[in-house]
């Protein structure tokens, strides 16, 4: 039967705040609340971005299949984030006024994607349309909960940021500096620091200040980081105590994450290998500071970096990658799915078209398995539950710190060999199905063997009726249109099969 608080998987994660692997145990029974840093929408996300955002969906959907009801919750960055993020105040320029010029360039040649450049809630209305429709055709569950579970920061502002910021000033955690500017004091929370190893006497040397050098004289230690600037120019201000200005980037999450999952503590918080310090160092440090609790998330998880043919990804280099530059070279979507969770989350993944190959190639065997059980067992239903062989192995590997391999090692094996494994082609297909609620990569009538296409159809039945005639060159006329079009063509006992190429 299926795994409940009652009956628990072992599940053992790695702690990026203990640095050590430690067991999974929710704070409330089988309620799991999770935290993912979601997208700043000035530009389109790349693959990088998505590898965090398709680890995300892939641990909501095993904890999922484990039997815990799961609040998930992914920001949406339209305000205050930084070109220049490794420090914790940031520096250089917002991004979303760095993509207002950015877009008022591209206007000059009509190549802009927006009617008004110079707005920037049209610019993030615009990207983050383009990041959840990117994030659907990857099949990430929390895009078709949007409305709810992922908040925009600029609709936090007034409601939970600047209350926050205020209840860090009661608590003596923050202050207002001769600037005008509000800042955390780092010397108030003595654990500043745990989650990345930047002691404050590293910092001592400067975190550097927004833009200005005059605002690191205005701070009591050169570690202490803005909550909230003001600034009457910015395109994106608000009213506050302390004047019109807009908040840091840091808080945003402290505040989206209490309001919206309604907990002061939480069970799980997500992100890149680049958002532990500044970003989630702060987080902590803030979430902690306003409520007074010793714990913001009792688990850090982070995905390591992306390099693109052995590279570090750069637009210079031409190793730069979106979904949609993807998805025009004819790769589906689902491959770049399969392709951007197969390694491990805390192992740098080397992206390559040669990997993309051999993902589609996965992808297809997995569909093909699905639509060979799918025709065997015609009306037949068999259900299984997580106690299956099968399905426990799959998710003992993944309650291993969510080791993918392993989990995908059973699925190949399960596919090669399903006899031994099960009664017959329905109980393989319960099977199947049960991997892929984590594994999202199946067609939604678990068949991939035919086409589906209407026009592929009549050229399969075209091809059999040439042969049957002894018409060869017209035989091979329609092969090699099926082929143009984008289908692998094989020819079975059944007739002629055309398979929808995936990359």
């Amino acid at each position: 039967m299926t795994d409940t608080p009652d009956k628990p998987l072992k599940i053992n994660f790695y702690n990026t705040l203990s640095h050590a692997v430690e067991p999974f145990q929710p704070i409330d029974g089988r309620n799991v609340y999770m935290y993912n840093c979601g997208p700043t929408v000035y530009d389109y996300a790349h693959i990088g971005n998505f590898r965090a955002f398709v680890f995300a969906d892939i641990l909501r959907r095993f904890l999922e299949l484990a039997g815990y009801d799961v609040s998930q919750v992914m920001n949406i960055t339209d305000v205050g984030h930084m070109t220049e993020d490794n420090l914790a105040d940031g520096g250089g320029e917002d991004k979303m006024e760095a993509a207002a010029t950015r877009l008022k360039e591209a206007k000059k040649s009509g190549a802009a994607p927006v009617e008004n450049p110079d707005d920037p809630y049209q610019i993030a209305a615009y990207f983050t349309d383009a990041f959840l429709d990117d994030a659907k055709k990857l099949g990430l569950k929390i895009a078709t909960e949007h409305d709810t579970h992922m908040p925009h920061a600029t609709a936090f502002v007034q409601s939970a940021m600047i209350p926050m910021i205020e209840k860090l000033i009661a608590n003596e955690h923050a202050y207002v500096a001769d600037d005008g500017a509000v800042y955390f004091s780092v010397e108030s929370f003595p654990a500043y620091g745990k989650l990345s190893g930047n002691t404050l006497e590293k910092l001592r040397g400067g975190a550097g200040g927004r833009v200005e050098d005059s605002h690191q004289a205005a701070k009591r230690h050169p570690g202490d980081f803005l909550l909230w600037k003001p600034d009457t120019t910015h395109k994106m201000k608000w009213d506050s105590p302390w004047g019109v200005g807009y908040p840091g980037w840091h808080i945003e999450c402290s505040a989206m994450a209490r309001s919206v999952l309604k907990q002061d503590v939480i069970d799980i918080h997500t992100g890149g290998e680049d958002n532990i310090f500044p970003h989630h160092e702060c987080e902590i440090a803030q979430s902690c500071g306003s409520t007074g609790h010793a714990q913001f998330a009792k688990h850090w998880l982070h995905t390591r970096f992306l390099l693109v043919e052995g590279k570090k990804m750069s637009k210079s280099k031409g190793n730069f990658y979106t979904i949609r530059d993807l998805t025009d070279k004819g790769i589906d979507p689902v491959v770049i799915r399969y392709e951007l969770f197969k390694a491990h989350y805390r192992s740098n993944m080397n992206f390559t078209m040669k990997g993309i190959e051999d993902a589609a190639s996965a992808v297809q065997k997995i569909r093909g398995a699905a639509a060979n059980f799918a025709a065997q067992a015609g009306d037949e239903v068999t259900p299984v539950e997580n106690d299956h062989p099968v399905v426990k192995r799959f998710l003992e590997n993944l309650a291993d710190d969510l080791n993918m391999s392993g989990a995908l090692a059973v699925v190949f094996e399960f596919i090669h060999d399903p006899a031994e494994h099960s009664s017959g082609p329905a109980e393989s297909l319960a099977v199947l199905k049960k991997l892929d609620h984590v594994l999202g990569v199946l067609l939604k009538d678990d068949v991939a063997a035919t086409s589906g296409h209407d026009e592929a159809e009549v050229l399969c039945k075209q091809l059999d009726e040439a042969r049957a005639n002894k018409d060869y060159a017209a035989a091979d006329s329609i092969r090699d249109k099926l082929i143009d079009l984008g289908y692998d063509v094989k020819t079975t006992k059944e007739g002629t099969v055309a398979t929808k190429r995936l990359a």
